[in-house]
């Protein structure tokens, strides 16, 4: 089975949520569970994008809390492939608030997530090569792999 080279650019995305009073713990802040919600939401997003096969979550990874967001904030997450294997790709999703006072966007999240892409049976299934272009992409790809390698000697 044939299946076509892509880039970084292709399937990348960016998604913008308001954080409201329900999204909000007691103390004004963004529920991480939300956050998650939405960043494997929008990772999902891009594997399917890159593979144009439905997608499962494998692994989320790394996932760093920064900073905290609170209520009337704008949330930014911009998602892109840093790596793929025969049918796995690792996508990074990194999550900016934009405070709502001064507009002033801050890193609050990072995160780096595994999505395996699967046929109709549910079985995985190869995924398109990756094109890198830049230098910065071609460094991310080093650390997927590092990060790959490092959670297959966990498993042993």
């Amino acid at each position: 089975m044939k299946v076509d080279k892509k880039t970084v650019e292709d399937s990348m995305a960016e998604s913008v949520y308001s954080v409201l009073p329900a999204d909000t713990n007691i103390y004004g802040n963004l529920f991480g569970g939300k956050l998650v919600e939405w960043i494997d939401s929008i990772g999902a997003l891009v594997g399917h994008r890159h593979s144009r096969k439905n997608v499962v979550t494998a692994n989320i990874d790394n996932l760093s809390f920064l900073e905290p967001i609170r209520l009337g904030d704008s949330v930014i997450l911009n998602a892109w492939i840093n790596y793929v294997g025969t049918t796995s790709m690792e996508v990074q999703v990194d999550t900016h608030r934009e405070k709502k006072d001064d507009c002033l966007r801050v890193l609050a999240c990072t995160a780096f997530l595994t999505y395996v892409a699967i046929d109709e049976d549910g079985r995985p299934t190869p995924v398109p090569e990756l094109i890198l272009k830049t230098e910065e992409q071609k460094k991310r790809f080093r650390e997927a792999q590092q990060r790959k390698e490092t959670r297959l000697q966990k498993k042993v």
